[in-house]
């Protein structure tokens, strides 16, 4: 839509002022993407040739068309560049909030458990006091220990259930979520999400607060039920996307969470190269080959890209979805970006 409304302005140029200027935005977009693709897949000079393409095209154009003076219509094209994306984004937001799952009153835990991880969303526990308010509520709280070995924690929630915890809950990211709500799920117990991760994905599409975790945990004395679906992948929980290829070799190194931009751009152009990992999939009578990444997500995004802006309308229809990506040179960048 964003890049529709880029377009059209273009057109609208075209009849304006001329062939040269339509075809100079053209070129920017194109030349654009073309090195963000080097940018991405490319090592040493090639990368930084890319990164300058990148930048240096749509700027190329915007003096050509202050040369030409039609300015007005770069100006327009980013205007309707940002209200497209604005306008994309709450759309999105509107429809899933239209239709997520209603819930119920529940009763007030008598022995909520929650565990909480200091280091996720950048310190988001001790920001927000996390610890402090839930044990004013009457949780009892494990702060997992970030310096040490890993804490198991399944098995950290389970010796909890087993000694009458009756809620589950977890301060911190979408993975230790998915871990301790698969224990909630074994005993049947409540499971209380609190939004201290980075992304927050789950306590978005749950419409939790992200801006303020310790709002959620007003639930431990008026809390709201829900029942909604939880994906397993050999035998494992989770409550967003399962990833496979680029995206999960990425986010699976231990350097990812204190440089997450580094760590992607010093293996993309392993994974995405020539001699990159290839993947093929089923998606029901679907066959998908040669793909680079390929997620499967708890319930189908509304937009395919639960990373950004993607949103959930529904967690309870009992469906999986898959996103698959595969972009193999310039040439393809370049469409995706037309």
């Amino acid at each position: 839509m964003a890049l529709a409304a880029v377009v059209a302005v273009l057109c609208l140029a075209l009849v304006d002022v001329g062939v040269l200027v339509f075809v100079a935005g053209i070129a920017g977009l194109v030349l654009s993407a073309v090195g963000l693709w080097w940018l991405l897949s490319l090592r040493g000079l090639s990368r930084l040739l890319g990164a300058l393409l990148a930048v240096a095209a749509p700027v190329a154009v915007l003096v050509y068309y202050i040369w030409r003076g039609v300015w007005v219509w770069a100006l327009l094209a980013l205007a309707l560049y940002g209200l497209a994306l604005v306008c994309g984004r709450a759309a999105m937001r509107a429809h899933g909030k239209a239709y997520v799952v209603r819930g119920h009153a529940g009763k007030r835990p008598r022995q909520p458990f929650l565990i909480m991880n200091p280091r996720s969303g950048g310190g988001k526990v001790g920001r927000f006091g996390l610890v402090e308010k839930a044990e004013r509520l009457g949780a009892r709280v494990h702060v997992l220990d970030t310096e040490g070995g890993g804490t198991d924690v399944e098995e950290l929630a389970r010796e909890a259930a087993a000694n009458g915890a009756d809620l589950l809950g977890v301060a911190g990211g979408d993975g230790t979520q998915a871990l301790v709500a698969g224990v909630a799920a074994e005993h049947d117990l409540p499971f209380l999400v609190i939004s201290a991760g980075t992304r927050n994905h789950f306590a978005m599409d749950l419409g939790l607060d992200r801006a303020d975790p310790a709002r959620c945990l007003d639930a431990l004395t008026d809390g709201e039920e829900l029942r909604v679906d939880l994906g397993t992948v050999n035998g494992r929980p989770f409550v967003n996307t399962v990833s496979f290829g680029a995206y999960a070799d990425i986010v699976q190194q231990p350097e990812y969470r204190d440089a997450k931009a580094g760590t992607a751009l010093a293996l993309l152009p392993d994974l995405l190269g020539t001699d990159g990992r290839r993947l093929d999939a089923a998606a029901g009578e679907k066959l998908l080959t040669g793909q680079q990444a390929v997620l499967v997500t708890n319930n189908p995004y509304a937009a395919p890209d639960p990373l950004a802006a993607g949103l959930r309308p529904r967690l309870d229809r009992g469906k999986l979805g898959v996103i698959a990506v595969r972009v193999e040179g310039a040439a393809q960048a370049a469409d995706l970006a037309v």
